[in-house]
This record gives C-alpha cells, sequence and structure tokens, in this order.
C-alpha cells in the first residue's frame, strides 16, 4: 500500500507546483501479485451449501463485482429490473459515499434479476435496503456468513472472503472479453494488481449495453429466454472485440 500512497502524495505536489523533490529511482518498489479468484469447482461447492437467502447474498457479490459496503448499502431503488441493472449510489439518509465518490451503474444477469424480484416479493415493507437486518439496518456479518457456509461445504474457510468475488467478477468478464470497468468496476484496488482503469463515458456504456448481455452470459453462463433468442446477433466478430479491449488504459 506503500507505493499508491506514495503516488498520491507526488500528484498532490505536482499539481500544486511543487516538483523535483525526489527522483524516479527513488519511489518505493514492490511486487505486483496476481489476484486470487474462486475456480468454478470451489463455487459449485459453496452455492451446494447455501440455502436460498445465502446463495442470494453470495451470487449478488458475484455477479456484481461490488464491494462490501455498496452491497451493504444497496437500496431497492439501486434495482432497475426492466433493464437489468444495479446502481452504486451515494446515501445520504445513512451518510454513506461510494469509494472515491464514484457512482456507476452495473448490468446483471437475468437469473439474478429473477432471483432478486422473488426476494423483494418477501422484503419487509418500508425498508429500503436489499439485505437488511430485522431492524432494517445494513448487515454487518456478511464475510462470517461466508465462513460458516465454506465450513458447511468441507471448505477451506481460510480460502473464502467477499473481496475474492469482486476480483471473479472482474477476472471472468476480462476473459470474456468485454468492457468490464467503465462504469462496471472502477478498479483503485491495490488488491486487484490492475491498474488499468477503463475510461468509458457513459454514453459509451449504454451503446454497449447490447454487448453487454452476452458478455454477462459469457462470464456467467446465464441467458433469459429472450437472450438466447438474441445471442447469436450480439456475438461480435474479432475485430469488434478488438475494439472493445481498447477501452482498456493503463492510468
Amino acid at each position: 500500500m506503500i507505493r499508491p500512497q506514495f503516488s498520491n502524495v507526488m500528484s498532490f505536489l505536482k499539481v500544486n507546483g511543487i516538483r523535483g523533490l525526489v527522483k524516479k529511482t527513488d519511489w518505493p518498489r514492490y511486487t505486483e501479485e496476481e489476484p486470487e479468484i474462486y475456480e468454478q469447482e470451489e463455487l459449485d461447492a459453496l452455492f451446494n451449501a447455501c440455502d436460498d437467502q445465502e446463495r442470494l447474498w453470495f451470487e449478488f457479490f458475484l455477479m456484481t463485482g461490488m464491494r462490501e459496503q455498496e452491497v451493504m448499502y444497496a437500496y431497492w431503488s439501486d434495482i432497475n429490473v426492466k433493464h437489468a441493472t444495479v446502481r452504486v449510489s451515494h446515501k445520504p439518509d445513512r451518510a454513506w459515499t461510494p469509494k472515491a465518490y464514484k457512482e456507476r451503474e452495473i448490468p446483471i444477469p437475468s437469473n439474478l434479476v429473477e432471483s432478486l424480484t422473488a426476494w423483494r416479493s418477501k422484503a419487509k415493507k418500508g425498508c429500503h435496503l436489499v439485505f437488511p437486518t430485522a431492524g432494517c439496518n445494513p448487515k454487518l456479518n456478511f464475510l462470517d456468513d461466508l465462513k460458516a457456509v465454506a465450513e458447511r461445504a468441507k471448505l477451506d474457510k481460510d480460502n473464502f472472503w467477499l473481496h475474492k468475488f469482486r476480483a471473479t467478477f472482474a477476472t471472468r468478464c476480462l476473459w470474456a472479453d468485454g468492457p468490464v470497468f467503465g462504469g462496471w468496476v472502477t478498479i483503485t484496488d491495490s488488491y486487484f494488481n490492475l491498474h488499468h482503469r477503463v475510461r468509458l463515458t457513459s454514453a459509451q456504456g449504454r451503446a454497449s449495453k447490447p454487448n453487454a448481455v452476452y458478455l454477462l452470459h459469457e462470464a456467467f453462463g446465464t441467458q433469459s429466454l429472450k437472450e438466447k433468442e438474441n445471442v447469436s446477433q450480439l456475438r461480435s466478430p474479432r475485430s469488434e472485440r478488438a475494439q472493445r479491449t481498447k477501452w482498456l488504459r493503463h492510468s
């Protein structure tokens, strides 16, 4: 974590016209580690040990790539069933703000939309939170519940943590060759070893939405009947797929 903080300080000094204090050779060095992700076998075993509620919690983490607090403070108003998206948004009523003060919209697979729709029909009336406690407060123990399910599935609980779902989401979407991080995931975490930040405008993001449906299927193997009818039209030729990768830039 030293290098990112050092870089932030140097950027601040540069903006304020202070230069030449440190040479490039004086910058701290570090070894970038590969992000750890869940293997499909681990996910299969985990989800098989889940009850319906637990399965929804962890599928939501996996299929949105959202951070723990983003899930904790997700409101029903953030979920657009018609357009199959979820927003990460500021919650002034709970004094909560997204990381780096950046809101974003994430497309979600059809099976997650269906699960959320079913979940809402059972949700407590008058509570805005998607995953509240009995008193309509943010759920704070997702990690404890994840490790409990891992133990129940006879898996090593030390290999299971919440941020690993985010790394798995990012990696799968990259494998699917998609415009993942332009609003879907904002990569600022050094954990990811991804100093790639996609610079997509919201207009570009909307324009790529049809491809997003196919890419989510590529990443998570899920399709609605309507998506199956259109999937052949959503497959992009190699030249088009190559063009999409140009949205990835090194910051």
